[in-house]
């Protein structure tokens, strides 16, 4: 199949070995495809044992993404149809496709270059809340929805198939149907990635392996439902969750479960059911129409951009890359995988006499106490604040926080926080030295250690995971700075910073 899907491409011709030429064997940084498409850089090895590279266009000179497979011919026949029918799709949560060539020795798909990180790292830090899960699940169903209408069944939705663009996007890869899939298994598949946004597990008896952890099950294997992993997640969306990996219960069409995620990405979860079961949301009315208007649906699918936040709390940079079928830190032969050029994060060990509290002037420094619960391994206990009457601490100083001294310069790679309430403002900072344990000392630490990436303001989770930006510089000391407290539910002010884990490349 040439590069415009309509015969055979013969190989180019020249000695083995010659820069830019094909030679059919190991592919090699700087190889030519088909006079036009340069190999840049691989990026990862799926379950299938095809390599994702990134590559330039060097006719258009643009970044380009090329799945190759070997062999070819025959054996590549069901990679290349599922990419000539995705190419005809052109859909902002669909990933383009632009070329498919068979070469009988190697096949390879020519697919958009897009720069961000794949669903599966990203909750390898940490779940998404409610709202960014039905954030992301909506723009799979819709490119789903987009799929069955032109008669494609996509076949292999999992968390690495699935990428988090640095622009907000969030796209759908490698659609990868042989024959033995169905649509309804795609449904059921978007029920799997709401399921694995909202836990950080994959479910595996029902939606095949997956590098993330399986689900909680109990003693007969049934699943957990996310509520019963987590709380704050809203009924409603955790009976839909539920009722979609459920193989007793019919799933809805791909366009109506699109339009009924989008319903509650812009409305929220207020009017969770007393009643019927999610999956005959299309029987009950709360409050008005079940499908929001087309105003409302783009007010959904633009809120998107939020996402772009998690697109950069991992540093690595995956197109895709094996998912199914594989354990942690292996490929498909099995043998411990090579880290690309980014790298992976390794958590950075920390113990109680590198942590303190930051309490500034006017504070008291009443609250210097259990810092070190922030580092103790466990999510349940950790570091408290005072009550306030206001959320500014009570006007009585600028926030306070957590200093963490690493020891030495280290290149910081991203550093998650969880805390015990949600609506809280936090921000990392980082310095050079530690000027003491004192008021004055706060005091300079407040006004010379410098922030590091984009606070989360009014944060609506509990979960925060701050990227470290790939040019910023070693830092040995940080700051977990809090500026704005969430409301504890008794008319005061407060949280519990209950851990702190750090990253490094």
């Amino acid at each position: 199949m040439s590069h415009d899907g309509e015969g055979p491409q013969a190989a180019p011709s020249g000695p083995p070995g010659m820069p830019g030429v094909m030679t059919f064997g190991t592919p090699v940084v700087g190889e030519l495809l088909v006079d036009r498409y340069r190999l840049e850089e691989h990026v990862n090895t799926d379950a299938t044992g095809r390599q994702i590279w990134r590559g330039l266009d060097t006719v258009l000179r643009r970044q380009v993404a090329l799945v190759l497979r070997q062999p070819g011919g025959e054996a590549s026949i069901e990679m290349l149809t599922a990419a000539v029918a995705a190419s005809r799709l052109v859909h902002p949560h669909i990933v383009s496709v632009y070329d498919a060539i068979d070469e009988g020795d190697r096949s390879y798909v020519v697919r958009e270059w897009v720069p961000g990180v794949a669903l599966r790292d990203v909750l390898r830090n940490a779940p998404l809340d409610a709202e960014r899960a039905t954030l992301v699940a909506h723009s799979i169903a819709e490119a789903v929805a987009a799929l069955h209408s032109a008669g494609i069944v996509h076949g292999n939705i999992h968390p690495g198939t699935i990428l988090v663009g640095d622009d907000g996007r969030v796209v759908l890869t490698d659609t990868h149907a042989d024959g033995t899939t169905s649509p309804e298994d795609d449904v059921r598949a978007v029920g799997a990635v709401l399921y694995a946004c909202l836990t950080a597990h994959w479910p595996h008896a029902e939606a095949g392996r997956s590098m993330l952890p399986d689900a909680v099950r109990d003693g007969s294997g049934r699943l957990a439902t996310p509520r019963q992993m987590r709380g704050g997640i809203p009924r409603y969306l955790d009976e839909l969750t539920a009722d979609l990996l459920d193989p007793r219960a019919t799933p809805p069409a791909a366009p109506a479960l699109a339009a009924e995620l989008a319903r509650l990405a812009v409305e929220g979860y207020e009017n969770d059911l007393d009643g019927a079961g999610p999956m005959g949301f299309d029987d009950v009315d709360l409050g008005g129409s079940r499908r929001p208007s087309g105003a409302k649906i783009a007010l959904g699918v633009a809120v998107l951009v939020v996402i772009a936040v998690i697109g950069a709390f991992v540093g690595v940079r995956l197109l895709g890359g094996n998912d199914n079928n594989a354990s942690p830190g292996s490929t498909a032969t099995g043998q411990p995988s090579q880290p690309t050029s980014t790298g992976a994060d390794q958590l950075i060990a920390i113990g109680p006499t590198q942590i303190r509290v930051v309490d500034p002037p006017n504070g008291d420094r009443t609250e210097l106490v259990g810092a070190d619960t922030v580092v103790d391994g466990s999510e349940t206990t950790g570091w408290p604040t005072q009550r306030y009457n206001q959320a500014n601490f009570g006007g009585i100083k600028p926030g306070m926080g957590i200093l963490i001294d690493l020891g030495k310069p280290t290149k910081v790679r991203s550093v998650k926080v969880v805390v015990n309430r949600q609506g809280a403002t936090v921000a990392l900072r980082s310095g050079t030295t530690d000027p003491g344990n004192s008021r004055e000392g706060d005091k300079t630490i407040n006004e010379t250690f410098t922030p590091v990436g984009q606070p989360f303001v009014d944060h609506p989770g509990t979960t925060m995971v701050f990227p470290v930006p790939d040019d910023a510089a070693a830092s040995q000391y940080l700051l977990i700075w809090i500026t704005k407290l969430p409301p504890n539910g008794e008319g005061k002010f407060a949280i519990n910073i209950n851990e702190i884990a750090v990253s490094a490349a």
